[in-house]
């Protein structure tokens, strides 16, 4: 007799035990039911970003980031009870071509400045594809150390096609860190281009990474993005290597001759660094310090931040006006209508884009 025949004598049945459990927990469906599908009211956000929760930091960001109109509504709102607690961190962005070593040079000072006391929110934009829309995100590997230091705080975003790599929300999420206690913000971009100047109109201390041995020295750098730079630093400054980063440091330094002293009265400095062995980091920090020396004495610091809440009530403004032009239901048929025609060449697409916008505008008017 067989196993199967005689089940008395298997050595696969199954002793009776304890009941297993059920595999979905009723308790926490409950939860979840009565905060309406996850999300808590702004003062809950509020009260647990203030209190350094960074769960709920993290979920304030989400949320942030959401394209859902009921979304953006509670988001304004924990907005707007985080800005009176913002507002006290350095913001300092950090861009450079791929390959140059952002995430290893961010991980090497950020791991100087929590050593030293600080607490550092690190904003990385990942590359969106424009097919897709999908992102890698894949900062907080690159960082392993700084991802479970205690005083860091990583946060990967995707760029979502926006201006110069910047996620759109970058600004809102400065605000909810500096009220979740950081004292210092970290803005690394995709990679460098005309349209850096988003970053630039965000952050306090402008910082672009160069390496050496690389051709042109200048990398196809446009002349926008070095006269922005408030340091340029040459990374991977080590080993063979060494001795072309000091030439190369040497020869942007006099580069930078050609160029007009700006507003701020700082004179932009470079220097040679080694990510990989954190050799020159600590002078990196220093040239950042001075410049908010300077700054602050001159109230040029404050003057910037000023210019940059003007910006964003503008930025602000287009968004809306974009975002409530593009989901009018009139307009979206209108845009339906119109393809076709602009398609058979029957129509040129000045002459289609003026009459979608004269009749977006016209119905504001009988509303």
């Amino acid at each position: 007799m067989t196993d199967q025949e005689n089940p008395q004598q298997s050595a696969l049945k199954v002793q009776a035990g304890i009941p297993p459990p059920e595999s979905i927990n009723l308790k926490a469906v409950s939860r979840f039911s009565r905060s309406k599908k996850g999300i808590m009211s702004p003062e809950e956000y509020a009260q647990g970003i203030l209190a350094g929760n960074r769960t709920i930091l993290s979920k304030a960001i989400t949320l942030i980031e959401s394209s859902l109109s009921a979304h953006y509504q509670v988001a304004q709102e924990v907005i707007a009870l985080c800005l009176p607690h913002s507002g006290k961190s350095v913001r300092i962005g950090i861009t450079g071509v791929p390959g140059v070593g952002k995430s290893t040079f961010i991980e090497a000072l950020g791991t100087q400045l929590t050593r030293a006391g600080h607490k550092l929110a690190v904003l990385a934009i990942d590359p969106s594809s424009t097919r897709s829309k999908g992102s890698i995100l894949g900062d907080k590997t690159r960082m392993e150390t700084l991802s479970v230091n205690a005083n860091a705080f990583i946060r990967p975003s995707p760029s979502s096609g926006s201006l110069g790599g910047v996620a759109r929300k970058t600004r809102e999420t400065i605000v909810l860190c500096e009220a979740a206690g950081f004292d210092t913000i970290f803005v690394e971009t995709v990679g460098v281009g005309q349209s850096e100047v988003a970053v630039y109109a965000m952050v306090d201390f402008f910082l672009l990474l160069m390496l050496a041995g690389a051709g042109d020295e200048l990398q196809g750098i446009k002349r926008g993005i070095i006269e922005m730079a408030d340091a340029i630093i040459i990374n991977k400054a080590d080993g063979d290597n060494l001795a072309k980063a000091d030439i190369a440091a040497a020869q942007v330094r006099n580069s930078l001759h050609l160029f007009p002293v700006s507003d701020s009265g700082w004179l932009p400095v470079t220097a040679t660094c080694s990510a990989q062995t954190s050799q020159g980091i600590n002078g990196v920090w220093q040239i950042v310090q001075q410049y908010l020396t300077l700054t602050q004495g001159n109230a040029f610091f404050t003057l910037k931040r000023r210019e940059q809440s003007r910006q964003i009530m503008l930025d602000t403004i287009n968004s809306y006006l974009t975002e409530r032009f593009f989901t009018d239901a009139s307009t979206i048929k209108l845009i339906k209508e119109i393809i076709p025609e602009l398609i058979a060449d029957k129509i040129s697409p000045y002459k289609a884009a003026h009459l979608i916008l004269e009749a977006y505008f016209s119905g504001l008017k009988m509303d």
